[in-house]
């Protein structure tokens, strides 16, 4: 694990919008992905957009799973202002996550009392990776290099922050700025 970086990168709306990080509206979300052990896909837009998100790769094996637990009182603490934590489960790290859904879930639930969205087992670094991760790599320059890299994401669908593995969920900086998120008004809804 000498690999991992304990990086913090927040990104200011202008350092967005001038370094060319932004999507256009809804580009980042507008997917579809299933919700863990579920059958029917959900769009993060439809489902999500407007709200502050903080979307995670997690692995149910590995020595940092018990930020589930923290990862799971953040979503409680600012669910009611407009906050969602989205975990896509991944095995691109030492194949560190169960092969089966269910086994996720269980793990999820009873170990560590997951209620926070789960989605569908998914890659996220390399070639295979799915399409919300290629642009999160590809809006940010930060590839994930172990499990539970976080990136936070505006209510707008902006990404402003990445996190590394090794910054725990309730890290004063990762706080704060999703605090500050939750401070900006939701995007008007399109007519």
């Amino acid at each position: 694990m000498s690999a991992i970086h304990c990086s913090i990168r927040v990104f200011t709306a202008a350092a967005v919008l001038v370094s060319g990080l932004a999507l256009a509206a809804g580009g980042l979300l507008d997917r579809s992905y299933r919700p863990l052990t579920g059958k029917t896909p959900v769009n993060l837009q439809q489902q999500y957009g407007g709200k502050v998100l903080l979307v995670v790769n997690t692995a149910s094996k590995c020595g940092l799973a018990p930020q589930f637990e923290a990862l799971e009182a953040l979503n409680a603490k600012y669910q009611k202002e407009g906050f969602a934590v989205l975990g896509f489960p991944s095995g691109d790290f030492k194949n560190q996550e169960y092969g089966d859904e269910k086994q996720i879930q269980e793990f999820c639930t009873l170990t560590y009392g997951v209620k926070f969205p789960m989605f569908e087992k998914v890659h996220v670094k390399g070639d295979d990776a799915t399409p919300l991760y290629r642009d999160l790599i590809k809006t940010t320059g930060d590839t994930p290099e172990w499990n539970f890299h976080k990136y936070l994401i505006s209510r707008d669908g902006r990404v402003v922050g990445s996190f590394a593995s090794r910054t725990v969920p309730d890290d004063k900086t990762l706080v704060a700025a999703i605090e500050r998120e939750l401070k900006v008004a939701a995007p008007a809804a399109k007519p």
